[in-house]
């Protein structure tokens, strides 16, 4: 059964993700987020919990992607998926550098611009995904539909 790495960090990033449950359950998927309290309220059971950061955070940042790059190594999983933000791409990051398939899906948030982890995941992911079809640029960044 195929393993999918379901990642992405609290607010409406985890919401869409949310949105994706339904298709996700037909893999053996694991979540991963920021905010030890969702995968609670969501009803999952097991999930890993990253910790927070942005590019304002340094530190912080570091610490996410070595967690990240743990969280893949240890889950191994063949596709990585991830809705936002910075935890999300780093858990891309880690994917596509050991061999999985991952997809980057940009928050319906991000209307005016892919959002800075966007612009990155257009270059390390497999597929890149904006919900807005006017961002699409037909070749790294496609247009599939929004979430919500």
């Amino acid at each position: 059964m195929t393993k999918v790495l379901a990642t992405a960090s609290a607010g409406g990033h985890w919401e869409q993700m949310m949105l994706l449950r339904p298709t996700l359950e037909q893999f053996d998927v694991h979540f991963a987020t920021t905010h030890p309290d969702l995968p609670r309220r969501a009803g999952i059971a097991a999930a890993t919990i990253l910790p927070d950061c942005n590019q304002d955070q340094p530190l912080n940042s570091l610490r996410c992607l070595f967690a990240a790059f743990a969280l893949v190594l240890r889950v191994r999983p063949d596709v990585v998926i991830s809705t936002g933000a910075a935890p999300g791409f780093f858990c891309v990051l880690a994917g596509r550098l050991t061999g999985a398939r991952t997809l980057w899906i940009d928050s319906v948030a991000n209307a005016e611009q892919l959002s800075m982890c966007g612009k990155l995941s257009r270059i390390f992911s497999t597929r890149c995904l904006t919900q807005w079809e006017y961002l699409a640029d037909g070749q790294r960044v496609r247009y599939a539909g929004k979430l919500l």
